[in-house]
């Protein structure tokens, strides 16, 4: 009888000592890995007719999962960025299988070397400085949860951190004097400190003295208007809310999808446009990769127009062609207005 590897087997290492310690991974990552492979293997059960639990490492080979991927896009009607997600997370799973099990390490070259389907690269949104201030304006102070909106969004264009860092910080990670900062925990594990404006630490300072004085004591900074822990989809719902508040001053915004990373977005930009270095934007944002910097850099169009003015147009002969010749198109409405075109015709 041949040698099999149980799928469970692999499970608990995977998720808590692989991607939780060795790679240091979020745990929204995780979930997405999880939900991946859960996805997977129900699929794998269903075609080959087998309990879960039952199923082997080797029953999932290149064949399988490129069925499996075609599912996606076909029955579970999913985009080709989701399905690129779902196979860079059943990739990471066959990268641990071989450096595990030595004796599947081809089957999981074959499974690693599927190729991701090219995606549209489309253009982020980002406010640009009308825009942020027609939204912070947005804003109502003396409102049930002003005090804490104004410190969230202010605190979100001042660093361009990730929600999910917002949701994790502490209060502890604050630094509320003359010299302001705060500690974001990003990707990774890693940390960074970003300077606050003085503006931000008043209106940070503001709101933990009013949600204290409610006796909401608690180490996470941000609250819900319940008193719980704040979550990614609470920011995302006060973003949009102002967001929407904001285009009756500035119309323009109707044109963009503003959320959350929308701030960091625009605070890329704005530091870019500002003339700051790109490797300092890049550290300040807390990106593993220059590369990813560089993407804004080839959005901004108002960077662009300027290296544009910097060349001079080519001289070229501007004239009309001899029927756009104003005259020659008055001659000819004159011929079709007095109907002489049609007896030519006729």
């Amino acid at each position: 009888m041949k040698n099999e590897h149980r799928c469970a087997s692999f499970m608990n290492a995977f998720f808590n000592q692989y991607l939780a310690i060795q790679k240091g991974l979020a745990s929204n990552t995780i979930f997405a890995y999880r939900d991946a492979l859960k996805l997977l293997f129900c699929f794998a059960a269903d075609c080959l007719r087998k309990a879960v639990d039952k199923l082997n490492i080797e029953d999932l080979d290149d064949e399988l999962i490129l069925a499996f991927l075609e599912h996606l896009e076909t029955e579970r009607k999913c985009t080709a960025k989701t399905r690129n997600a779902r196979l860079a997370a059943i990739r990471t799973f066959f990268n641990f299988i071989g450096r595990q099990e030595p004796s599947l390490l081809e089957l999981a070259r074959k499974v690693r070397s599927i190729p991701q389907k090219k995606t549209e690269h489309k253009q982020v949104d980002y406010l640009d400085e009308v825009e942020m201030k027609a939204l912070l304006d947005s804003v109502e102070p003396n409102s049930r949860t002003g005090s804490r909106d104004m410190a969230l969004l202010m605190l979100l264009y001042n660093t361009g951190a990730r929600v999910s860092e917002i949701v994790d910080l502490k209060v502890c990670d604050l630094r509320l004097d003359s010299s302001g900062q705060v500690k974001l925990l990003g990707k990774g594990k890693k940390q960074r400190a970003c300077p606050l404006w003085p503006e931000t630490v008043e209106l940070i300072k503001n709101y933990i003295d009013e949600r204290d004085g409610k006796n909401q004591k608690t180490e996470l900074l941000f609250l819900n208007a319940n008193g719980s822990p704040i979550t990614r989809f609470g920011i995302r719902y006060i973003v949009r809310k102002y967001a929407k508040a904001a285009a009756n001053q500035s119309p323009s915004i109707k044109s963009k999808k503003v959320g959350p990373h929308t701030f960091r977005h625009s605070t890329a930009m704005h530091l870019i446009r500002s003339g700051n270095d790109i490797n300092v934007v890049c550290d300040w944002l807390g990106h593993a990769s220059i590369n990813t910097t560089h993407m804004y850099v080839e959005i901004d169009m108002e960077m662009k127009r300027r290296m544009l003015q910097t060349i001079e147009a080519p001289q070229v002969n501007t004239d009309p062609v001899k029927w756009q010749d104003p005259g020659i198109l008055k001659w000819l409405d004159s011929l079709s207005k007095g109907g002489k075109l049609c007896e030519v015709h006729c």
